[in-house]
């Protein structure tokens, strides 16, 4: 039996120069970014969600980025079979999969295998579902503080997409996210995987986090917001979901100023950040490096790749 495929996956918070690195790397050796973030996905919201631009796409192929419309929902399975179909097609072509993102789910789903949750019933979603309109996903979140505290600290008290989901998880299986996650039988892909990490004090990040809120306004993130409310006006659609896309949505619906929305935007991205901080310090076997290191990290993805 052959050696596992390698494939490099760059991690970190928002803002931390992850496709810059990438990119440093593609300079050294033919390579293809692959994207892992959960909201980049989405086709409506490019400057919203810091989809890598023009430029940055032509350096090297870009994959996984801008294709969803705002009404599909994304989950870890599905990401699974998208970028294992990806990661396929570019060792294929003789090209280094670099898997960009700061969605660690997602990550930790394709490496260690993802929780084998049965599908869940009909009736049991809908039920969730008519709760989270009535009731609002802060209500499921306090229930979630109960049942899976872990869980629940992962994720904000307003995002409905995972909130409904736990709360269905658990209605249905008796078992919580949190044990599903790391008590089920997993299967995990076949490759052998290097983690680069971009880390940074949260209160170092936060202020740059603020100024590029403000560069992605100035760059049309407004009125990328009423073009897709043009699309779909539905609240409830996933790609309204993420952090910017909700805040410049109450500010098209009228229920807060611009002023208000760029505040919670600025608040929300920095609560985020720190979330995926947490997150990626519990996880192994990652080498770390500073934003703008990305030659010392083109040099340590060479060197591994040297390795027998």
């Amino acid at each position: 039996m052959g050696k596992p495929s390698r494939i490099v996956c760059m991690l970190g918070p928002t803002g931390t120069g992850k496709t810059a690195a990438a990119i440093a790397v593609s300079k050294r050796m033919k390579a293809s970014v692959i994207n892992f973030d959960s909201r980049q996905v989405y086709r409506d919201f490019p400057i919203i969600t810091a989809q890598p631009d023009a430029d940055e796409q032509a350096a090297c192929p870009h994959l996984l980025y801008g294709f969803l419309p705002t009404e599909e929902k994304m989950t870890a399975a599905r990401f699974i079979d998208f970028a294992t179909e990806k990661i396929e097609e570019v060792l294929a072509e003789g090209r280094l999969p670099i898997l960009v993102g700061g969605t660690g789910l997602y990550l930790r789903s394709l490496l260690s295998g993802i929780a084998p949750i049965p599908e869940i019933p009909a009736e049991i979603r809908e039920k969730v579902l008519a709760r989270v309109k009535v009731e609002g996903p802060q209500k499921l979140h306090a229930e979630l503080v109960e049942t899976d505290p872990d869980y629940a600290a992962k994720i904000h008290p307003n995002d409905t997409q995972r909130n409904a989901r736990a709360a269905e998880v658990f209605l249905a299986t008796g078992r919580n996210m949190t044990w599903w996650h790391t008590k089920s039988e997993h299967t995990p892909a076949p490759y052998d995987a290097l983690r680069i990490g971009m880390q940074i004090a949260l209160d170092e990040l936060e202020p740059h986090l603020a100024r590029r809120i403000g560069v992605m306004l100035e760059l049309g993130a407004l009125e990328e917001a009423k073009a897709a409310y043009e699309k779909c006006s539905d609240p409830e659609a996933p790609g309204w979901t993420g952090i910017g896309c909700a805040e410049l949505l109450a500010f098209l619906r009228n229920e807060i100023s611009l002023d208000e929305a760029r505040r919670l935007w600025v608040k929300n991205t920095r609560a985020y950040a720190k979330r995926q901080i947490t997150w990626f310090r519990k996880e192994a076997d990652i080498q770390w490096f500073s934003p703008g290191e990305n030659e010392a990290v083109a040099d340590s993805v060479q060197a591994w790749l040297a390795q027998n």
